[in-house]
């Protein structure tokens, strides 16, 4: 393709509302431009390169088995209703009627329709396992849209569902996916991490997200370099770090203390005198209705989704003020575990063997001293918190970090969720009617790009990998006016695209300066210039990502070129 003749509206700023790598690299290299909140348009560019991420999709898609569908972004509500999701999806679903005034909505993701198609058409175990896979627009009515094509309202999402009649087979069809996908993140040149997740409102028993750490991610991962341990930090345990303070071990009991105006934690500590780690958290929390108090160190905060796990609710709150005067007789600040008999106790596992702690005494302005847990009151023991910095693992007691990261990819076991609420079942080998056993995975086309983005940019620009980026290569004639350079670059354009190299012709009237900024900012893996040396037969081969500028001889520059982009290609390492 030649230069001049493309829409590419570079700019040479940073604009005022990018605040990621990636929102500020893709609008400068004009691959993106936004129409409204959360809404962008896809340019040339970006166009090209979001074909090649979906290109290598489907071959690694189709290489597992998987079959192509193309579903609805336009679903009745009824299909939702079904399974019980047009209510827990809240706001986040776009909902509009039809001119009969029958409620429609836009389709987040496709697990109702594919499993109707199902429902209708599969009835005998010997119609499974099927495999089935879409690259469809999908629709969220996201809150706050940020960060460019990382938190939008209409999105790109490769979303593939299997069906099979037992687990075991559910098994062998999630061990396809995980390892398609990281053929498919490989290739595209990204450097991820596979964690351990919760599945949240997509339901079932496992599940494992696909993460590349960026400063731009609003998800953070727990690992361990020295055992390869990586979970969610919604799903991760941890070894907490040791209470600041050895706790004393006499047999004392609890006694009350006069605490004016001490509410929080920093407060309580400083005015007793004693570190946060010997303090109790009291929270009390509205779960589907039912109250519970959850105690946690002081230090600790508590994962949403571990309450959610412990207690088996949907959805939860922290209770009202006066419903918290209530329950307990106090307000926030004062709050403890010692009385409690009206409400469930949940006492988070880094609490276990402390004694004598500090804790809320039910009584405005008063607190305990010497609380023992399951000495002075009872609960049930769980895993409430989130690890921390400074934690380690588990089993071995090595270092763990915390990175905030970006998902590109997750897969589900959904287990029967959506076999039992919408009536799919088939009838299995002793003629018996069974629920088909469904699994279910998703890949942000969008975010792909943007991960690569966020790796691989400097001040300069972005630097793609060969396999996504819009084109392989970029040529560049210093000076398109001189008859040599233009002819030698004609002649090279028409050979490069020849032998099958994917090359963007720069045959603008600019200066070499102009041309190599550009080239460098939309992230063209090589350039080749054009220029003075050609007079001795040379031309020059720069890498994009490395800087490195090697002199090539002109009559091999095709064979040269052709190496050079194959050495940089990501091949797939599973």
């Amino acid at each position: 393709m030649l230069w001049s003749r493309l829409f590419i509206p570079t700019l040479r700023e940073n604009p005022a509302e990018a605040e990621v790598i990636s929102h500020q690299m893709l609008l400068r290299g004009g691959y993106i431009r936004q129409l409204g909140a959360g809404i962008y348009n896809y340019l040339y560019l970006a166009q090209r390169s979001l074909l090649k991420v979906q290109a290598i999709v489907r071959e690694e898609m189709d290489a597992i088995g998987a079959q192509e569908f193309h579903l609805p972004a336009l679903n009745p509500a009824e299909v939702w209703q079904e399974s019980g999701r047009y209510e827990v999806m809240g706001d986040n679903m776009f909902r509009l009627k039809d001119r009969f005034g029958r409620p429609l909505c836009l389709g987040m993701t496709h697990e109702e329709v594919m499993t109707t198609i199902a429902r209708g058409e599969i009835r005998s175990y010997k119609q499974l396992p099927q495999l089935w896979y879409q690259i469809q627009t999908k629709f969220r009515d996201e809150p706050r849209p940020k960060s460019g094509l990382l938190r939008v309202r209409q999105f790109i999402m490769k979303d593939s569902y299997s069906f099979d009649l037992a687990p075991e087979g559910l098994d062998v069809s999630y061990e396809k996916h995980r390892i398609a996908y990281c053929r498919i993140f490989d290739r595209c040149g990204l450097e991820y991490v596979a964690v351990e997740a919760h599945s949240g409102a997509m339901g079932g028993s496992q599940s494992q997200e696909f993460m590349v750490a960026t400063n731009a991610g609003e998800d953070y991962v727990v690992s361990c370099k020295q055992t390869g341990y990586a979970a969610n930090l919604e799903k991760a345990v941890s070894r907490p770090v040791p209470p600041v303070t050895p706790d004393n071990e006499a047999a004392l009991d609890p006694t009350e203390v006069h605490t004016p105006g001490q509410k929080t934690i920093e407060e309580v500590s400083a005015f007793l005198k004693v570190h946060p780690t010997a303090i109790m958290k009291s929270l009390v929390l509205i779960a589907d209705g039912k109250p519970y108090l959850a105690l946690l160190r002081g230090d600790h905060q508590l994962s949403e989704t571990k309450f959610q796990t412990a207690t088996g609710c949907q959805e939860f709150r922290p209770a009202h003020p006066e419903e918290v005067r209530e329950l307990l007789g106090a307000n926030v600040g004062s709050l403890g575990p010692i009385r409690v008999a009206n409400i469930p106790v949940l006492i988070d596992e880094a609490l276990k063997d402390r004694k004598n702690l500090v804790c809320g005494a039910n009584k405005d302005d008063y607190h305990l001293i010497n609380a023992t847990p399951d000495e002075d009151f009872q609960g049930a023991w769980h895993d409430l918190r989130q690890v921390a910095e400074g934690d380690t693992e588990i089993e071995t007691g090595a270092p763990l970090e915390v990175r905030k990261c970006v998902e590109i990819g997750h897969i589900f076991k959904l287990g029967y969720k959506y076999s039992h609420s919408m009536g799919l079942n088939v009838l299995d080998h002793n003629g018996v009617e069974t629920p088909v056993i469904m699994g279910s995975y998703g890949i942000g086309i969008e975010r792909v790009l943007c991960a690569a983005v966020e790796l691989f940019s400097d001040s300069n620009g972005m630097s793609l990998p060969v396999s996504i980026a819009p084109f392989e290569v970029v040529l560049t004639p210093v000076k398109i006016a001189d008859a040599s350079l233009r002819e030698a670059a004609d002649k090279l354009y028409a050979d490069l695209k020849a032998a099958g190299v994917d090359v963007l012709y720069d045959d603008r009237e600019l200066s070499p300066g102009v041309k190599f900024k550009d080239a460098d900012l939309i992230g063209i893996p090589f350039r080749v210039n054009i220029g003075k040396k050609l007079a001795n037969g040379m031309l020059e081969l720069v890498n994009r990502r490395t800087k490195e500028m090697v002199e090539i001889p002109a009559a091999e520059a095709v064979a040269y070129i052709r190496k050079a982009i194959d050495a940089a290609r990501p091949t797939a390492a599973h």
